[in-house]
């Protein structure tokens, strides 16, 4: 494994059992994504994308092979352990935001800061800060509902960078997005990884977006191939 990579895996594998049948989704995947690096992962819909990032950030379970998240193998974690490895160095951004209906655009970007027990003054300003960046400084208290899907999308983008990530995993971000709007989520995307350096995982289906990051891997027939 590279030794300075933010997520490695080797020999990862997953499979389902359906009645009597065992269906393997996932065969002898090998990947490192190193520091600033931007991969695009790609494959017809039902090829395993979004159960590999799941096993990538700790979420789901492999039925073989090694996962390594700042050099930490995810097999010898605890189920606490492995929340707060995935608070501190993981990001995740959905294709549906995922945010909390019931807190601000504000108190959702802290949510992360507060969980890995920040100081609620320091997680409001961070997130404040955060939020300008993505240009939304006027949207801070305005709850998911009376945002746009695009400025919904921001806030999801600015909780997942908020405490630092090492790397942020993206299943389909822009996926229900208008071309315009989704344009300007790529191009905060960018901003963000030269400004922070951090990764990003993106699975998509979106040809031109993909081609824009730094390598664009195909998961066909379970294998994932440059």
């Amino acid at each position: 494994m590279t030794t300075d990579a933010v997520i490695s895996c080797r020999h990862l594998s997953k499979t389902y059992t359906q009645g009597p049948q065992q269906v393997e989704v996932l065969s002898d995947i090998n990947l490192d994504v190193v520091p600033g690096e931007r991969i695009a992962i790609v494959g017809s819909s039902g090829s395993g994308k979004t159960t590999l990032l799941n096993m990538l950030g700790g979420l789901d379970v492999p039925s073989g092979g090694d996962i390594r998240v700042a050099g930490q193998a995810l097999a010898t974690l605890s189920d606490k352990e492995r929340g707060l490895l995935r608070n501190r160095y993981l990001g995740f951004v959905y294709q549906f935001h995922h945010l909390l209906g019931e807190f601000s655009a504000l108190e959702n970007v802290a949510m992360p800061l507060l969980i890995g027990g920040a100081r609620v003054s320091d997680a409001r300003d961070k997130a404040a800060d955060l939020l300008q960046s993505v240009g939304l400084a006027h949207r801070l208290t305005h709850k998911p509902a009376e945002l746009s899907g695009g400025e919904r999308q921001r806030v999801a983008i600015a909780r997942a960078l908020v405490a630092s990530p090492s790397c942020v995993l993206m299943d389909e971000p822009t996926g229900n997005l208008d071309r315009r709007t989704a344009t300007g989520i790529h191009e905060l995307m960018q901003e963000l990884n030269t400004r922070l350096a951090t990764s990003f995982v993106v699975v998509t289906h979106d040809e031109q977006f993909a081609a824009s990051l730094d390598r664009v891997l195909l998961l066909n027939n379970g294998c994932l191939q440059a």
